[in-house]
């Protein structure tokens, strides 16, 4: 088990929500701070490592990026995250499972394999809330297209995707054209957590250097509890894609090296 804070959309009065609302960034001890999509740079830090691809999002108000466990900015996306950082879930059903969560681990729950329960109450939020959407007005409405006039602007949208927060962040010019773009996913914001859950757990199992395929399936479910998806939170270092590009002919040989 690792201790962190977390992430999650919820609406104005606190419960979840995974397609608007308001971002709710909270600390291991419980205490959060909640604030618009468009602000989410005065509260999130992206810290790089020469070694990873990927960024490491931090809560930048609780003080520089470490990778620790129990670092005052690490926090953590995904279902557990979502459940944890809501007041409370507007179906009944899906509530009283939260409140039965919540008995048993309290708030918030810090034990990683808990993604899994936190999952099926989401679940059984998602089939209730499926039902309510259908006499939603807006949803069966007939307007499913509104006409867009290219200007000069920035436009920050977020939502609940299934593996985290996803915050998307555009600029663009008077003719429309993106200038600047910058993406936090899901995986995005974990990538911090499963590093230290996946070290936690190879230290605890690999012990003399001796392991064997039944270990390695134990580690990888540090993994699996945060469901990653890496090529979505790909991204480039500084402003550069280290590629490394080798040509070769039909019989083998190499003709030429590209490199950037």
């Amino acid at each position: 088990m690792i201790t962190s804070g977390f992430i999650g959309t919820v609406k104005e009065n606190g419960a979840l929500n995974l397609y608007d609302g308001k971002l709710r960034l909270m600390a291991s001890d419980g205490s959060f701070e909640d604030f618009a999509y468009d602000r989410y740079t005065e509260f999130i830090g992206e810290h790089i490592e020469p070694w990873s691809y990927l960024k490491f999002p931090y809560a930048k108000k609780r003080g520089a990026f470490s990778l620790e466990d129990n670092a005052p900015g690490l926090y953590r996306a995904n279902t557990l995250a979502r459940i944890n950082v809501c007041d409370f879930i507007d179906t009944p059903l899906a509530q009283t499972e939260l409140e039965e969560f919540r008995r048993k681990f309290g708030r918030p729950a810090q034990l990683t394999l808990l993604y899994h329960w936190a999952r099926l109450i989401e679940l059984l939020y998602n089939a209730e809330n499926t039902i309510r959407l259908l006499d939603d007005k807006d949803i069966t409405s007939l307007e499913t297209r509104v006409k867009v006039t290219p200007r000069a602007a920035r436009g920050v949208g977020c939502t609940e995707a299934p593996r985290g927060t996803l915050i998307h962040d555009y600029e663009t010019d008077a003719d429309g054209m993106l200038t600047n773009m910058n993406l936090i996913v899901g995986t995005t914001h974990n990538n911090a957590p499963i590093n230290l859950s996946v070290t936690q757990a190879a230290k605890s199992l690999i012990h003399d250097g001796k392991y064997d395929q039944g270990v390695l399936n134990t580690v990888e479910m540090a993994i699996r509890a945060y469901d990653p998806c890496l090529s979505c939170a790909t991204h480039r270092l500084d402003g550069k894609m280290s590629v490394k590009l080798d040509i070769f002919d039909a019989k083998g040989s190499l003709l030429d090296t590209l490199a950037n």
